[in-house]
Order: structure tokens, then C-alpha cells, then sequence
């Protein structure tokens, strides 16, 4: 009779430290995945969102980038479309959503200054 007691009593501390193994070797993986949130995803989604503000906000005289690589100045906005001028007398027209980078003027004074 006392066997099945001391049996009974290690099962049960074995299911309490099986529920602790469990979250130990979970908790890596969890580790892991908030340092890659922070370092990799959450600056992304910052990135992004101020580019979207950039053309949403393009302007006349602005400078941007498309997609294809394309450089040149803006001289006109519409709703959807931009009119990019990527060479003297030689205009495009650009389809917002492909616009990769958006700068200021030239002649705009630098931000460091």
C-alpha cells in the first residue's frame, strides 16, 4: 500500500513540471519573434507609412524616384497621376503608387542646416 501512494505523488509534480517544460521550450520561439517585431517589422511599417504621407503630400517641384528607377521633377499632380519631367522638354506621366522616394526642392535648404 505504500507503493501506489509514492507513484501517485511523483505523477502529479511530473504534470506540474511538464506544463513548465512546455512553456520553457516555447519561450524562445516567443523571444525570438518580439525582437524580430521591434527590429525588422515595426521600423517597416514605419517606413511605409511616412512614404505613403510623402505622396500622398507630393507637390509641384518635388523630386521623386519610381519604382523603375526613373528620376525627375514633378510639374503636375492629379488625383492618381503625377507628370514627372525626366529631361529637358520630355515629361512622363506616373502612376502614384510606383513613386519610390519623394525629396524636397533643390534649391530647399538642407534640414541640417
Amino acid at each position: 500500500m505504500l507503493v501506489p501512494k509514492a507513484f501517485a505523488q511523483s505523477a502529479g509534480s511530473a504534470a506540474q513540471g511538464g506544463a513548465l517544460a512546455s512553456f520553457v521550450s516555447i519561450a524562445p520561439l516567443i523571444l525570438i519573434f518580439v525582437v524580430f517585431y521591434f527590429l525588422m517589422i515595426r521600423p517597416q511599417q514605419k517606413r511605409m507609412k511616412t512614404l505613403q504621407t510623402a505622396i500622398a503630400n507630393v507637390k509641384k517641384g518635388d523630386q521623386v524616384v519610381t519604382a523603375g528607377g526613373l528620376l525627375g521633377r514633378v510639374t503636375r499632380v492629379e488625383d492618381a497621376v503625377v507628370e514627372v519631367e525626366i529631361a529637358p522638354n520630355t515629361r512622363v506621366r506616373v502612376v502614384k503608387a510606383t513613386i519610390a522616394e519623394v525629396t524636397p526642392p533643390a534649391g530647399a535648404k538642407p534640414a541640417n542646416d
